[in-house]
């Protein structure tokens, strides 16, 4: 029986055939540039199986591919097989990215000008510049119908044809927050991007990524599973703000509602599929000059712009808007405060019924434990759904850092070794996300080795304190090298950025070995979550979510350190105390103590007595 991958690369080839393109692009995103695409734009899972939240495929005449990360070799290697694609491996030190790949020997027998195809309204600008600066590196010019020539081709939704019962562009209930819970309203933060257009010469701004424009409108939806987003664009020019939202049909009466709320503060609701034809029909006329940013805009519409408009009209730029998003106000950090008491008061819960469960001698697996952990977070007033799959991994299911816990015939957990529980909640009033590493009876030498360093390491990260102006690729050291100096390290980043009510994932700032010159600023929330991975056997994550807060100013400048935001104990029994050092513990010590006193109260007494007896100090 042949592999429906195989089938379908079969089928995009004949379509690559027919049109004379040797080579086509399809990307893991969407029109824009989300890192979670809806249903409608997975057309990597369609056409590969590969279900990763991170890949590319590019499929020529004789080859497939799959342009993945480290958090998922082996999961490609797992989903790929049969499909006839094969693993290109990134951030590795031999890694050969796409473009280079491309550029050099994949189409370098062809006797005419290469095509490439790509979907440009899911491709976004930067990455064409990048592909279109290979081939140029490589010797090719752009357009020449020569040997040595090269075409990049954008092809809206090239797979329509033959993706069968594709999902459509979804359309989820609108809502929206008030300055009580978003600490700025719409109309303030409007002027604000306003004025950081005028700063730049421009007279209007084409936000296109959804996390900005939620945040810039006060708006949540869900058309992004585990992402409170809509689906939309956004034109704000001086004198108005024009949301291309609506998608057909008639909205819901609380949409409704929110449109007349925003229709009140000044935003004309238009169709999201009206946006081309707006822009060049304003461009020139009523706008001068339109500020976009080339991270985010879709390589179609970019076209688009910049085919219908005048000469120096669409001006690319850096969007302000991420950073000021990241930057909490103390509303938003309030906020996030108490959700983390009540989303540790779940997380305690589900603990407690996890060792209980298992030790019993009980049948649990680890879809039972996933579900019994959602059940207790919907009991939290505001919540709105996860925010993300939760991951829910036993012995060496935990060694996949983004494993997925299978909905049927999931394994059971036993009463030994090590248990993974990565989840997190949207809440209306914030966002969580944490990772916690469990005992469930006796575990190996090994496994204690593992946790207790990569614990060490976590530690490391939290109790850092630096100089203002500090970017997370200089903190990410922190993290690993207790796991360096024991020879051991992983792939993944060590922090990402978390939204209020938002992405569980943004930026721009992050803690990894990537060289990234965001600093991380007061106001800022980031994940701290080390790990290790071994094959087969065992994974150890530990994380919590930090915020960066001002720590005074001395002769040398002003400094800043991280308050720990999760609450949830961490699990004493198996940690091999003499790898760590007298501060470690200390540090450990008093966040085991803040957990119990302020989580105890607000649980049931048998509860607060197991969670007093776990945080006892070592």
């Amino acid at each position: 029986m042949e592999n429906i991958y195989f089938e379908r690369v079969e089928a995009l080839r004949a379509l690559m055939r027919e049109r004379g393109w040797d080579a086509v692009i399809v990307s893991g995103s969407d029109p824009h540039s989300s890192e979670y695409p809806a249903p409608r734009w997975k057309q990597v899972e369609w056409l590969s199986g590969f279900t990763g939240e991170a890949g590319d495929v590019v499929v020529t005449a004789d080859h497939a591919g799959l342009w993945t990360d480290t958090r998922y070799f082996i999961q490609a290697v797992r989903q790929l097989e049969g499909s006839g694609i094969v693993l290109h491996k990134t951030r590795v030190p031999e890694q050969v990215l796409i473009p280079e790949w491309l550029a050099g020997d994949a189409l370098a027998d062809r006797e005419r000008s290469v095509v490439v195809a790509v979907d440009g309204l899911c491709q976004g600008v930067s990455a064409v510049d990048g592909l279109k600066a290979a081939f140029e590196a490589a010797g090719r010019t752009e357009g020449s119908p020569d040997e040595d020539g090269f075409r990049i081709v954008s092809v809206p939704d090239m797979l329509e044809t033959l993706w069968e019962d594709r999902p459509p562009v979804p359309q989820t209930p609108v809502i929206t927050l008030g300055a009580d819970l978003a600490g700025e309203d719409r109309r303030s933060r409007v002027a604000w991007l306003c004025g950081e257009a005028a700063a730049a010469g421009c007279d209007a701004v084409l936000l296109t990524a959804l996390d900005e424009i939620a945040w810039l409108l006060n708006v949540r939806g869900s058309d992004i599973e585990y992402n409170p987003l809509v689906i939309s664009y956004l034109l704000v020019t001086k004198d108005r703000v024009e949301w291309f939202v609506r998608k057909g049909g008639r909205p819901d009466e609380d949409t409704l509602d929110s449109f007349r709320e925003l229709q009140d503060d000044g935003v004309d609701i238009l169709l999201y599929d009206d946006i081309a034809f707006t822009l060049t029909d304003e461009i020139g006329d009523s706008v001068e000059r339109l500020a976009v940013d080339p991270s985010t805009l879709n390589y179609n519409l970019y076209n688009i712009l910049k085919t219908n408009s005048p000469e120096g009209s669409v001006v690319e730029w850096d969007s302000p808007v991420a950073l000021r998003k990241a930057v909490k106000n103390e509303v938003e950090i309030e906020g996030m405060r108490d959700i983390h008491v009540e989303d540790g008061v779940a997380i305690e819960r589900f603990l407690y019924w996890l060792e209980n469960a298992v030790s019993s001698g009980g049948t649990v697996t680890e879809r039972d434990a996933a579900r019994r952990l959602g059940e207790l977070r919907a009991e939290i007033p505001g919540y709105r759904g996860d925010s993300f799959e939760t991951i829910s991994a036993y012995g060496e299911g935990a060694a996949l850092p983004h494993y997925i816990t299978p909905r049927v015939d999931a394994p059971v957990l036993d009463p030994h070794g090590l248990y993974l529980v990565d989840s997190g909640g949207q809440y209306m009033n914030g966002t969580t996300d944490i990772t916690r590493t469990v005992p469930l009876g006796p575990c190996t030498m090994l496994e204690k080795e593992d946790y207790t360093l990569v614990l060490k390491g976590h530690i490391d990260l939290a109790m850092a304190v630096f100089p203002r102006g500090t970017a997370g690729c200089q903190l990410d050291v922190l993290a690993r090298s207790p796991l360096w100096r024991a020879h051991r390290n992983y792939g993944h980043g060590t922090g990402h950025g978390v939204g209020f009510f938002l992405g569980v994932h943004e930026g721009p700032q992050d803690i990894r070995q990537n060289f990234n010159r965001t600093p991380i600023l007061p106001g800022m929330i980031t994940s701290d979550e080390p790990g290790i991975y071994r094959e087969g056997m065992h994974g150890v994550r530990h994380e919590n979510l930090i915020l960066c807060v001002e720590d005074g100013s001395s002769d040398f400048g002003d400094w800043l350190r991280f308050e720990t935001l999760t609450l949830c104990h961490f699990d004493t029994s198996v940690i091999i105390v003499d790898l760590l050092d007298r501060d470690e513990i200390e540090w450990l010590n008093a966040y085991n103590a803040r957990v119990c006193s302020t989580l105890g109260p607000l649980l049931p007494p048998e509860e607060a007595a197991w969670l007093a007896r776990k945080c006892r100090p070592i």
